[in-house]
Formats: structure tokens, sequence, C-alpha cells
């Protein structure tokens, strides 16, 4: 574990916990370990959503509606 370290406390459901348990085990991982990249992890996913959003940002708008209408003119609904 490294060296620069903040302690926290979470509560979760029993059955997670028992599932990180037997994770850290068959992984010779800590639980910390395991948490910690899983949540890097999920904080990649959500950068990597941003940037999507601002990459079609400048894209045009398109209702519901027409996005139908255009579907099944072009055969694909």
């Amino acid at each position: 574990m490294s060296l620069l370290t903040k302690r926290t406390t979470i509560y979760m459901e029993q059955e997670l916990h028992q599932a990180l348990r037997m994770k850290s085990a068959e992984t010779n991982r800590s639980i910390s370990e395991l948490i910690n990249q899983m949540v890097r992890e999920q904080l990649r996913e959500d950068a990597e959503d941003l940037q999507a959003f601002r990459d079609r940002a400048d894209e045009p708008v398109m209702s519901y509606e027409t996005l139908l209408q255009d579907l099944q003119a072009h055969g694909k609904l």
C-alpha cells in the first residue's frame, strides 16, 4: 500500500463484502486494492463519457420524432 493513503469508512451490503473478500483471497490482493482499482476504472469511464459529450457538443440536434421519421424513411424501422 502506498504511503500516500487516506483512510475511509464505507458501509456496504453483506453480499458485496463477502464477494470482495472472496475475490481478495483468490487474487492475493487486498480489499483496498480491489476497491481502489474499481473506483479508478469507474472514474476513467466517466472521464471518457464526458469527453465524448464534449466531442459531440457541436453536432446538430435532432428531435426524437425526427429521428424516428428518418429511420422509417431509410427503412431501418
